[in-house]
């Protein structure tokens, strides 16, 4: 009855850091500028600027203020900053109306909203995942290396 916690369930007190696996979000913030290859196996978010090679398994965000110079593969990406270099998306790349694009592109699926400048080359497969060139391949080797 009283006093007796026999029948209440324990709670266990947690420092916020769960071990079950989780979506989790990569950030490169505005201000902030890397040179050099990234990897990510989850989703990342560019508002800072990378110039250098990215290889992402998941989605790419360029944020309003971000920037990428140089060589990116991802599943899917959503551009709303600038971006200079070539850029293979697996799946569905949207171009956002602030968005600036310039180089080659290879994708499956398009959006390019009215307003971006989209002053690219684009390559785009017909119904699967668009194929990887031998530099392609090169970059993403780089950076498993």
């Amino acid at each position: 009855m009283f006093g007796s916690k026999k029948n209440e369930p324990a709670v266990k007190k947690s420092n916020g850091m769960s071990s079950a696996p989780s979506h989790a979000l990569n950030s490169l913030v505005q201000g902030t500028e890397v040179k050099g290859t990234i990897t990510s196996d989850n989703d990342i978010r560019i508002d800072g600027k990378l110039v250098g090679d990215l290889v992402c398994a998941t989605k790419l965000i360029i944020g309003p203020t971000g920037a990428i110079e140089g060589d990116v593969q991802c599943e899917n990406a959503l551009i709303e900053g600038s971006f200079q270099g070539n850029l293979v998306v697996r799946s569905t790349l949207h171009i956002k109306e602030n968005a600036q694009i310039v180089g080659d592109i290879k994708t499956d699926k398009l959006i390019v909203d009215q307003g971006a400048v989209f002053n690219v080359t684009c390559n785009m497969s017909t119904g699967s995942a668009p194929t990887f060139t031998k530099k392609d391949k090169k970059v993403a080797e780089k950076a498993n290396a």
